[in-house]
């Protein structure tokens, strides 16, 4: 078992990613995972690094059973460094991503009662990025995402990011952008975390963490009171642990600089991020640093876990939370090539 010690001011807590499952289907980077109904949907990626054609795979990983199987689908996209969402409980939608020759900005979705790909339409009226890779899209509700990221290629993009909202209608099979008239710094590879926010005003804030050199992460939307519909929490053990952790750590201000590719899951008022490629190292690039970020007082702290075990360095991984338990899929390693054919589970020993 691979394990972590915890930084000094959290000693005798430890955290570890634990295998559950291995197949070689399962073994990618820089995809898409998505939960639905207790399964587990892998959506195209990359299968070795340096590989300029991404996968069209999708898989399918049954958590409770172990089984892995590879979805017989016709007209399945290839895509890498895209994003996806679920709408209407059914339809899983893959947005952007890179094709193998271009960026793309076109939605994509897997009808996961018949197992069909459809490619559905833009409205008249849509207003699309240039092309989007390694972006975020954060479900706001059935039928909108909140989109985040560096537009086009490196002699394209601009020197800031725009902010889109998606509106999604799956009963016409169209989609519409629409460009919101703030900005936010330039980046690519970050995460998103929609939070609760506290004081006098509670509602919820977009967050965007890392891929770029700043370590401040930044707001991409705010919503007051009512205007989120919040999912039930379903890992009240899993948050109780991770505010046990933090709880026997030191709080920090500011939190990782320069982190890129990481993955982040949303428990209740953590955000809890993982692994990632930093920016400020010319070598040993690959990180397997735990971070927690606490909303729950204001301002808001970093918590930072380290680890020793190259063996947990990983890149263009996901997270995905089911069943009171956060789950690590796919991934590049240490070497920044092989992919992880595991999926683990996180767990805190506190």
């Amino acid at each position: 078992m691979a394990g972590a010690e915890s930084p000094a001011g959290a000693r005798g807590s430890v955290w570890t990613w634990r295998p559950v499952a291995r197949d070689a289907l399962l073994a990618r980077a820089f995809h898409s995972c998505t939960e639905l109904k207790g399964r587990f949907y892998l959506v195209g990626g990359l299968l070795e690094g340096g590989a300029r054609v991404p996968s069209s795979d999708t898989v399918i990983f049954d958590p409770a059973g172990g089984q892995v199987v590879r979805l017989a689908a016709r007209s399945s996209p290839l895509r890498s460094h895209h994003d996806a969402a679920l709408v209407g409980g059914r339809w899983l939608c893959v947005v952007g991503g890179w094709d193998g020759s271009r960026r793309l900005a076109t939605v994509a979705a897997l009808d996961t009662e018949s197992g069909v790909w459809e490619v559905w339409t833009a409205n008249p009226g849509n207003c699309p990025p240039a092309g989007l890779s390694s972006h975020t899209c954060t479900r706001l509700s059935d039928r909108e995402l909140r989109v985040s990221g560096r537009e086009g290629g490196t002699r394209t993009q601009r020197r800031y990011g725009s902010i889109y909202t998606l509106k999604l209608d799956h009963s016409t099979r169209t989609y519409c952008y629409k460009e919101e008239g703030c900005h936010t710094v330039s980046r690519s590879g970050h995460c998103a975390a929609l939070l609760p926010t506290t004081g006098p005003h509670p509602g919820h804030q977009l967050l965007l963490f890392g891929g770029c050199n700043s370590a401040e992460p930044e707001v991409a939307g705010q919503w007051s009171h009512g205007k989120i519909k919040e999912e039930p929490l379903a890992a009240p053990h899993l948050l109780e642990q991770l505010a046990r952790l933090v709880s026997s750590g030191q709080g920090l201000q500011q939190g990782p600089q320069s982190l890129r590719h990481h993955s982040c899951s949303v428990v209740g008022p953590f955000a809890v991020l993982f692994g990632g490629e930093t920016l400020t190292r010319a070598r040993d690039t690959i990180c397997n640093d735990l971070y927690i970020y606490d909303t729950r007082k204001t301002p808001p702290l970093w918590f930072h876990f380290p680890c020793t075990d190259r063996g947990l360095k990983r890149v263009g991984h996901r997270t995905c939370l089911w069943n009171d338990q956060l789950y690590l899929v796919g991934g590049f390693g240490e070497d920044g090539r092989t992919a992880s054919p595991q999926v683990c589970i996180l767990e805190l020993f506190v």
